[in-house]
């Protein structure tokens, strides 16, 4: 069956990340299976936010994050109208997240996402109808 998965910043900026080769390799494989899926969605938030972290945390040159932003883009990508601001603001509201995880929970939603990879949440959990899961979880126990 095919999945649809929204991915969060974090698990993009781990597949550029070279501290943390576990995380990388987990992060690349996932990514790269999804969009030959052509299941991989995302939204303008994480690909402005995975351009920050990028050149900012990672020190990557940002000639190198554009070009992976511009990769990123040939995923599906959620826009937002003024509407879904409002949305994100209840959710943040209902639930208690942040507004900017309240933003990634709804544009996972609204791009029909059934699972928001994340380790930015509980993982199993469910917020608004997509699943969470952190796929780093396994690898916990084999980095300490």
């Amino acid at each position: 069956m095919n999945h649809s998965a929204f991915f969060d910043t974090n698990v993009l900026v781990y597949a550029d990340d070279s501290s943390s080769p576990e995380k990388q390799r987990t992060a690349i494989e996932l990514f790269s299976r999804h969009r030959r899926q052509k299941n991989a969605i995302l939204s303008l938030q994480v690909l402005q936010e995975y351009f920050s972290a990028a050149t900012c945390k990672l020190g990557l040159a940002p000639e190198f994050a554009q070009h992976k932003v511009e990769l990123f883009s040939r995923a599906r990508v959620v826009l937002f109208e003024a509407s879904d601001i409002v949305t994100a603001i209840e959710l943040h509201r209902l639930v208690r997240i942040s507004f900017w995880d309240a933003l990634i929970v709804h544009a996972a939603r609204l791009g029909g996402a059934s699972i928001l990879y994340s380790e930015d949440f509980q993982d199993g959990s469910t917020l608004g109808g997509v699943r969470i899961v952190n796929p780093f979880t396994s690898l916990r126990s084999s980095e300490t």
